[in-house]
């Protein structure tokens, strides 16, 4: 069902680029109605969707056409992945429980009438939609410590498909625009041209730049059976956005992001070894998160950076220590993700006296286990980033 509310969001994005006004209200008024209908309907969802969605009669026919080109019944065996898939023009058969429209996934889909297939195509990638790739479909839910070297290969191509859009961040620049500010500036320098009358009122907005992304990754020996594939994902991440920065840490913190700024992999991992000492040692998270504020938060902090800590929580230093590094480390950020790869193991509860200590100042406690919460992640800073520019 997570999956399904994610994907309305998702779906109410569609719609705005196709020329429907979806309000975020609108969007949250449906979540709480399809409570009380037949999710397991197709009809029945596509009518609550038509009656919160639509408010203009010259609007069902876009809204029709965008419905069918997004939702579709996918086999258990695919996966959520913002990866390439063919197009499909066959239409799918409605869901029939409840878990397969919980399961319902956005997927290319044959062009409605009168829209080009570029366009189409534009639209979606836009808006980073979750289609499936079947060649891992099978390895979405493995655990990636269990990962064979062809496996791996598979995942690494599928990394390199995910969609990371953390959003935009406001900066202190004006620019001419649409905004809520009166460009006095640029009406009297127009009011020489009328003799001193200021005929119209231009206006300004904020400067936007893309969110940085910091990265800080336990490579402790606990950690040791995820880090070969943390590593493709911050390896893909730093590759894929120039402002992202990269921490790894054990019983220290070392800097690497000059070094997985390499083309390939391999390269980047090779240089990363030679670098970071320690590795495979205890872990004493609180006392490297003190030298990062130490000496760089000033430097990577400064423009209110995503910030996502990797490590399982396992920790040999001082509880106190690790609480107030955390508790700074959120005061300094626009949002930190702590990613922990044993969520989702068998019997695990996050009952480290480090984990008691710092989950408080945490804005998200997220699984890193299989490809398919990489995905999720993807998709979850995606659907922060989309709400935060709705509201604005």
């Amino acid at each position: 069902m997570s999956h399904f509310v994610d994907n309305l969001a998702v779906f109410g994005r569609l719609l705005r680029t196709r020329g429907v006004h979806v309000h975020c209200g609108r969007l949250l008024d449906l979540t709480e109605a399809l409570q009380h209908v037949d999710i397991g309907s197709r009809a029945d969802v596509r009518m609550a969707c038509r009656a919160l969605l639509v408010h203009r009669h010259e609007d069902l026919a876009l809204f029709d056409a965008a419905f069918e080109a997004f939702w579709r019944t996918r086999d258990a065996s695919e996966t959520a992945l913002n990866a390439e898939a063919e197009p499909v023009a066959s239409e799918s058969p409605a869901p029939s429980t409840a878990e397969d429209a919980g399961r319902a996934t956005p997927v290319k889909a044959g062009a409605t009438a009168g829209e080009s297939g570029s366009d189409r195509d534009g639209a979606v990638d836009a808006i980073g939609v979750r289609r499936t790739w079947s060649d891992v479909g099978t390895l979405v839910q493995k655990d990636v410590a269990d990962f064979t070297q062809e496996e791996i290969t598979l995942a690494r191509a599928a990394l390199r498909r995910l969609v990371w859009r953390p959003g935009e961040r406001r900066t202190r620049r004006w620019r001419s625009g649409p905004g809520s500010r009166i460009d006095l500036r640029r009406a009297l320098a127009r009011s020489v041209r009328s003799g001193g009358d200021i005929a119209t009122l231009p206006r300004r907005r904020r400067r936007t730049r893309p969110r940085p992304i910091v990265l800080l990754c336990d490579v402790s020996g606990s950690m040791e059976r995820y880090t070969r594939m943390l590593l493709h994902l911050v390896h893909e991440i730093g590759r894929r956005h120039r402002g992202a920065e990269t921490f790894l840490f054990s019983t220290a913190l070392t800097r690497v992001t000059g070094h997985l700024r390499a083309r390939w992999l391999n390269d980047a991992v090779e240089a990363v070894s030679r670098s970071v000492p320690g590795w495979w040692d205890g872990t004493r998270t609180g006392d490297a998160l003190r030298v990062f504020h130490q000496r760089w938060a000033r430097v990577v902090l400064r423009r209110g950076p995503v910030v996502l800590l990797i490590s399982d929580g396992w920790d040999r230093g001082d509880p106190t220590v690790l609480r107030d590094q955390v508790a700074r480390l959120q005061r300094s950020c626009h949002r930190l993700i702590w990613l922990n790869p044993l969520i989702g193991t068998e019997g695990y509860a996050p009952l480290t006296r480090g984990l008691v200590a710092a989950l408080p100042f945490v804005d998200d406690f997220l699984p890193a286990r299989t490809l398919g919460n990489l995905s999720d992640l993807a998709l979850h800073l995606n659907v922060l980033a989309a709400a935060r520019q709705e509201r604005r």
